[in-house]
């Protein structure tokens, strides 16, 4: 009795301090907004790398081979003036491809970021209002980042007051200071609970969950990243160096073949060093890829609970997620022998590990607190 009429007594801002207690799910509560904006960045990051592979990567990719031979061709005909134009092509195409890869990657990686903070809640030893601060501040920081680091190719040095750097990496560098602020201030909240003299339990009813999808999403989760240890471990035993001995010799036969006005062995060296570069982009795309949805998997497996679906239909979309995750990276790995058709059944892959994320953002915007009525029970 004591103990009921002193959690009465409590204020609402020593009662968040109680870590013992269920971490609330409420509309904007930091757990609820860092989850569901976590998977949104990660969705709008997919969406937005099918679009980049299927409508730009593989068209990039074939003007950069052509300005590489018109580049060499030039060199071979003595036109300096011609050779310099195609090598700053190559440069604007390069930097295309770069700046919306880094759109991709930073825009999961920072989803990834915010579904980890979201499953750390009940250790962050802050008030309500410091975490939904927190929270606002790293979705907009994680916002601003990728947004305008995909501008920086297309507005440049244009009314910068910097010689070097233009307003688009300006903001992309601010968009990464807010991300900074607010992981050391959960960091920080990390760190004050668990120095604390008096150490409160933190149960959590995620760590806990038994069902069915939470379990499959763990264990194929965990079969990815092992997956994607043992390709890379493979990749680095038997064809890294030799790749490397290769990227060399082609660009030495390459060098002599110009210097000998052998314009036939130049095409022949300017066709072998793309076949090597793009086996190597698909080893090094399948590797990251699988430990990507591995991770993914096992964070989306912890969230189950918060999934207002059918528990069929959740184990449902839980196989589906897994599909796509084992597809795509194995035929990314396969592009290389088999060309289009092993590209479309990647995004085909990649397709289905959107619509089930999709369906789980749903289902988790669909929540009504059961969790945290039980919890408080």
């Amino acid at each position: 009795m004591e103990s009921m009429s002193s959690s009465r007594d409590a204020s609402p801002r020593e009662s968040d301090r109680v870590f013992g207690r269920s971490e609330t799910f409420a509309p904007l509560s930091a757990r609820r907004v860092l989850l569901l904006g976590g998977i949104g960045l990660i969705l709008v990051g997919m969406i937005f790398g099918d679009i980049f592979a299927v409508f730009v990567l593989h068209q990039n990719a074939a003007r950069v081979g052509a300005s590489l031979s018109n580049a060499a061709h030039a060199a071979l005909a003595g036109d300096g003036a011609a050779m310099l134009e195609n090598f700053q092509d190559v440069g604007s195409f390069l930097e295309n491809r770069g700046t919306k890869v880094d759109t991709h990657v930073h825009m999961i990686a920072f989803g990834y970021l915010a579904l980890l903070l979201a499953l750390l809640q009940p250790w962050i030893a802050l008030s309500r209002e410091a975490k939904k601060g927190l929270t606002w501040l790293l979705l907009i920081g994680a916002g601003l980042l990728p947004v305008c680091v995909f501008l920086i190719h297309y507005v440049g040095l244009a009314y910068s007051p910097l010689r070097a750097i233009g307003w688009a990496s300006i903001f992309a560098d601010l968009g990464g200071f807010l991300v900074i602020v607010a992981v050391l201030g959960f960091l920080s909240g990390l760190m004050k609970h668990f120095f604390s003299v008096v150490q409160a339990a933190a149960p959590d009813e995620l760590l806990s969950d038994p069902s069915v999808p939470g379990r499959l999403l763990l264990t194929g989760g965990i079969f990815l990243v092992l997956l994607g240890f043992l390709h890379g471990s493979y990749y680095a035993a038997v064809d890294l160096y030799r790749h490397e001995a290769l990227d060399y010799s082609i660009l030495s036969k390459i060098s002599g073949a110009a210097a000998t006005q052998n314009a036939a062995a130049v095409e022949s060296g300017l066709a072998e060093y793309g076949q090597l570069q793009g086996d190597k982009a698909v080893n090094i795309a399948a590797h990251a890829h699988s430990i990507e949805f591995g991770l993914l998997g096992m964070l989306l497996a912890f969230f189950q609970p918060y999934v207002n679906l059918r528990e069929t239909w959740k184990r449902r979309w839980a196989l589906v997620l897994l599909l796509g995750s084992v597809l795509l990276p194995v035929c990314v790995l396969l592009e290389v022998k088999y060309g289009l058709i092993a590209g479309g059944l990647a995004d085909a892959g990649g397709l289905l590990v959107i619509v089930a994320l999709l369906a789980m953002w749903i289902g988790i915007l669909r929540y009504t607190g059961r969790l945290d009525a039980e919890g408080a029970t």
